[in-house]
């Protein structure tokens, strides 16, 4: 639950009183153009970045009063952060599970677990940092799942990512939250959205401008259509680009 969220960068307001509530067990999409807020949102949703102003709960648990209880909930996957990838992808799960304190034991078994599904184990003794861009992406989620979080919160898990891996993340994502878990996740992809979110949220200038069920957003139109009205989008007339057509 984010109430009055807000950040400020020198004087340009990122966040400007955010609030959002996502129900548990909900496949929840954030959509946003470039620059609306999202990741500035999210960032502060999980902890990584203090607000200027608002509340962020998570279960009950406040993120900035009660943060080891509030992050043993959550799994995280930000976009842009770089992981410790001079390290296998079994060494990064376990160097997670260790300094989550978890039991070796448990951290192995998970971890072999996780890269089997993940189609990574046959990556062996490949460092981190010589993944491909879908491999980072399904590592990182496994990082994210490693201590059975009930909250997973995803600043664009599908971005860079091939058709094969995608769809892996998603079916991956589909048995979680079928499972009772929810998942948080920002987006460009519309299709991805339509196909596996129960409720959406539309931020542009770093407001929410549109919240609801996926059918309420939508309604008779395309998620494309509603997004493009609501953040402003604009077509090209026929004046404009002349130049191209010869």
């Amino acid at each position: 639950m984010l109430r009055g969220l807000v950040k400020r960068f020198d004087s340009t307001v990122a966040v400007a009183g955010v609030d959002l509530t996502v129900p548990a067990g909900s496949f929840y999409g954030l959509l946003g153009p470039n620059g609306a807020g999202k990741t500035t949102t999210l960032s502060m949703a999980v902890g990584l970045l203090r607000p200027d102003a608002g509340d962020v709960r998570v279960l009950g648990h406040d993120v900035w009063r009660d943060p080891v209880r509030a992050k043993q909930l959550l799994g995280v996957m930000p976009d842009g952060v770089r992981l410790f990838d001079r390290l296998t992808g079994a060494e990064l799960l376990a160097y997670h599970g260790l300094l989550r304190g978890m039991d070796p034991t448990v951290v192995d078994q998970r971890a072999a677990e996780l890269l089997d599904v993940l189609a990574l184990g046959d990556a062996g003794r490949t460092l981190v940092v010589d993944y491909s861009a879908g491999m980072k992406k399904k590592i990182g989620l496994a990082c994210a799942l490693l201590h059975g979080p009930r909250l997973l919160v995803l600043d664009e898990p599908f971005e860079a990512v091939d058709p094969v891996s995608a769809a892996l993340i998603r079916d991956i994502l589909g048995r979680y939250v079928a499972g009772g878990g929810t998942v948080v996740f920002s987006s460009h992809v519309m299709e991805v959205v339509e196909r596996l979110c129960s409720h959406v949220a539309i931020l542009a200038a770093g407001a929410i401008k549109q919240v609801g069920t996926l059918d309420e957003v939508r309604g008779d139109r395309t998620l494309e259509q509603v997004f493009v009205t609501v953040v402003g989008g604009r077509s090209a007339t026929g004046e404009e680009l002349a130049w191209l057509s010869r």
